[in-house]
């Protein structure tokens, strides 16, 4: 590669029609050229100010190539990383501490026929998956060639960035989002230790359900360990030294989002109006991507995760759509008796310094050998949809690059494998929709709620037509929303998953949209920083003529009682609150309720659930009202304790954000290196019930929420606006490393324009690509 800052003139010119005149980039924009192999035509990228590129190509074949480029440009080490990690090939330049973890995602590998994969989705999918992973090869024999500078990860941990294949990304099934799987342990667990009764309370199923335990299962067969293996495939890489631990499952910390999507009639601008949060745990840098293709034959921009060509979320020239987690049930625990036939699978895992070894992988007709219990004989498969062609997590947006209407978008929710969605749909002609997307397994007997055993009974009989799944054209209200509550239609005769997320986020979103009459751009803005909790009303609700037996008592009533359920970083009731909520009420209620033998396997209980326990008082024994009070008054009591322990003993100097905040840290430590690679730490309101999820771990440190907010102005899209966080770029000496972060933090957002018009007013640099000679 050559790269020089002059000769730009000559080459603008022959780039595609879509370029300006060299004389219309602003002469304060920074100007790069670069010659590229494997590119075809002229092309530029033009990264604006806040690191987002707008690729400008001849041909989409291009325009995905020089995304690949991009994106190898600013996550290089994210995107490596999380190739070898899916791949199980970290052992090759991490050591032999790795081995056991390479194992493990090789058996989460799609492992189908490949021209079936293909051919799953859309035609140019493969071809322009080629030209992405072509980009990233072309940074990285940049690197190689030390044209560009080795990203300092590499250097720590001597590694080297490998090539890429179309195959590679396809292939990678571990971040699917279909966690059912855990949620199956837990309940039989729960269910041997005696806890059937109280099963509403530890994680509440909509619609209501009974759970009945599947003929042949004993739930105490179930090893407390059976998913280890599974939990390791599907895990971070640490480079801690640690092992990856398999901590419980808090109900309270979710990897959700929200969107919504609002009709014309109901915008102030007579046009739609889409917003789109999804949150996922927070990591520097993000799982999400924001970038623009532009091509004469294909235009679209939106986020996406960087590993994956084109984008999961965002719009073309047309249409724009938008996603959430939506509740399929894709998963199952099969239990496999003593002596059933596995099929093994030898295969080399390259290890650094050493020789290579050999591992045994094992399957059965359901899916890989995740646990082998020595003591008993049996073994575990994991059944899943993701082992279907076409199941590759958020492959099947390819489908909506090209959507022009609502019935090209459907094609979309007939194709989409996984992780199952709700999406939102809004075209420039004022069609507006919701369907829900996912290939839902038709289960021969069974609800999905827990494991079961081999054999046909409890087996597949094929995954339902993605046509009768539930879709919701031009809804009358004029707006449609999703925060992965049930929302499954009344009457809709296939059972798709009774696991939901809690609704309060649902219920603050559509208080706010149904009360603005004409909603604008800055409303949705608003309501994705909105930290207000409908839940948290309702759970104070419960301390309504209850008196205190102590100051403290006494003082966190009063504190609470005139709240209003805003858990904003200034407030010192929303520290109060969640202190209470997430380390104390829950955990006295199974301690009253719950036999003591029944506790050890119960698990973590759903705030929900412990709550509408309190409610309902059917589980509260004679004197549901005294047992109510003392739950509710002994946890309240030592939360109010522990707040002043931690903020000091005047309640009036409390606040929320001097506790939950936002503190990123690369997961790779680099001795000398920490200042400079550290994003935060900064206060942070919201929690996980309030539309700006802000989920946090036992030392109150933000772990998930919004990765990227996204805002499209339908059919006017320069008036779009986006932010990521903390930044577009994971290389901390890049301007572009943090530089969204306090803007995420503080609820501002930067342009995401279109027009090439726009696109050179935010220009920060052109880096003009030619072909090598």
């Amino acid at each position: 590669m050559r790269r020089s800052v002059i000769g730009l003139a000559g080459l603008l010119a022959a780039v595609s029609g879509t370029a300006l005149r060299a004389q219309d980039i602003p002469s304060s924009v920074v100007r790069e050229v670069r010659e590229l192999p494997g590119l075809g035509a002229p092309g530029e990228i033009v990264i604006d100010r806040a690191g987002i590129p707008h690729i400008y190509a001849a041909s989409a074949r291009d325009g995905f190539f020089l995304q690949g480029y991009a994106v190898a440009r600013d996550r290089l080490w994210q995107i490596d990383l999380w190739r070898k990690r899916g791949l199980g090939r970290l052992a090759a330049s991490f050591g032999p501490a790795y081995v056991a973890q390479d194992r493990a995602a090789r058996l989460l590998l799609y492992r189908g026929d490949m021209a079936r994969e293909w051919a799953a989705y859309p035609a140019a999918a493969k071809g322009r998956t080629e030209a992405f992973a072509a980009g990233i090869n072309a940074f990285v024999a940049d690197v190689e060639a030390g044209w560009q500078p080795l990203p300092i990860e590499f250097t720590a941990t001597g590694s080297r960035p490998e090539r890429w294949s179309a195959d590679d990304i396809v292939r990678i099934r571990s971040n699917a989002l279909a966690a059912n799987v855990q949620a199956e342990v837990d309940r039989a667990r729960a269910l041997c230790g005696g806890a059937g009764a109280f099963e509403a309370m530890r994680a509440p199923l909509e619609p209501a359900h009974t759970v009945v335990i599947p003929k042949g299962l004993d739930p105490c067969s179930i090893p407390k360990d059976v998913l280890d293996e599974y939990n390791l495939g599907t895990g971070d890489v640490r480079f801690d030294g640690k092992a990856l631990a398999a901590v419980p499952r808090d109900p309270e910390v979710q990897e959700g989002s929200n969107n919504w999507v609002i009709a014309p009639s109901r915008s102030a601008t007579g046009r739609p109006i889409m917003a789109n949060d999804p949150h996922r745990t927070h990591s520097v840098p993000n799982l999400r991507y924001l970038s623009h293709i532009d091509t004469p034959e294909l235009k679209i921009a939106g986020a996406g995760e960087p590993a994956l060509p084109g984008m999961s979320l965002g719009h073309n020239e047309d249409a724009a759509w938008a996603l959430t987690i939506f509740g399929i049930d894709q998963q199952d625990l099969v239990v496999n008796p003593k002596g059933a036939k596995l099929t093994e699978v030898r295969e080399q895992i390259d290890v650094k310094g050493e020789a290579a070894l050999e591992v045994v992988l094992k399957f059965t007709a359901d899916g890989p050998v995740i646990h082998e219990d020595a003591a008993t004989g049996r073994s575990f498969s994991l059944r899943a949809t993701w082992s279907q062609p076409g199941a590759s997590a958020y492959f099947n947006a390819a489908w909506a690059f090209t959507a022009k209407n609502w019935d090209d978008f459907r094609e979309a929710q007939r194709h989409w494998g996984a992780p199952p969605l709700n999406l939102l749909y809004a075209d420039r002609n004022g069609t507006t929709g919701w369907l829900a997307a996912g290939f839902v397994p038709q289960r021969a007997a069974g609800d999905g709620l827990l494991p079961v055993p081999a054999g046909k009974a409890y087996g597949w009989k094929g995954l339902l037509d993605g046509a009768l799944l539930p879709a919701i054209k031009d809804p009358a209200q004029g707006w449609f929303a999703t925060a992965n509550q049930f929302n499954v239609p009344a009457g809709y005769p296939h059972l798709l998953g009774l696991e939901w997320a809690n609704p309060s986020r649902m219920e603050r979103i559509s208080e706010v949209i149904a009360a603005t009459r004409k909603f604008r751009i800055a409303d949705a803005m608003a309501l994705q920083n909105d930290v207000t909790s409908p839940f948290a009303r309702r759970v104070v609700s419960l301390l309504r003529g209850i008196e205190g037996r102590s100051d403290a008592e006494q003082g966190a009533l009063a504190l609470l009682r005139g709240w209003n359920g805003k858990l904003s970083a200034d407030s010192g009731a929303a520290a109060l609150y969640e202190i209470w909520t997430r380390r104390y009420l829950p955990g006295a209620a199974v301690m009253a309720l719950v036999p003591p033998a029944a506790q050890a396997d119960f698990g973590s209980p759903a705030l929900i659930g412990v709550v509408q326990a309190l409610e309902e008082g059917a589980l509260l024994g004679t004197d549901p009202a005294g047992m109510r009070r003392a739950i509710l008054l002994d946890s309240l009591g030592k939360a109010w304790a522990e707040t002043a322990q931690r903020l000091g003993p005047d309640p009036a100097q409390w606040r929320w954000g001097a506790l939950h905040v936002a503190d990123f840290r690369p997961a790779l430590a680099i001795a000398g290196r920490e200042a400079e690679r550290r994003v935060g730490p900064l206060g942070i309101g919201g929690g996980a019930s309030t539309p700006n999820a802000a989920s946090w771990s036992g030392d109150f440190l933000l772990t998930a929420g919004p990765s990227v907010r996204l805002v499209m102005d339908v059919g006017e899209w320069d008036n779009s606006v986006a932010i990521n966080t903390p930044g577009q770029s994971g290389d901390p000496a890049s301007p572009h490393y943090r530089d969204l972060f306090a803007r995420w933090a503080g609820g501002a957002y930067v342009p995401f324009v279109w027009s090439r018009a726009r696109v050179m007013q935010e220009a920060e640099r052109v880096i003009a690509v030619s072909p090598r000679k």
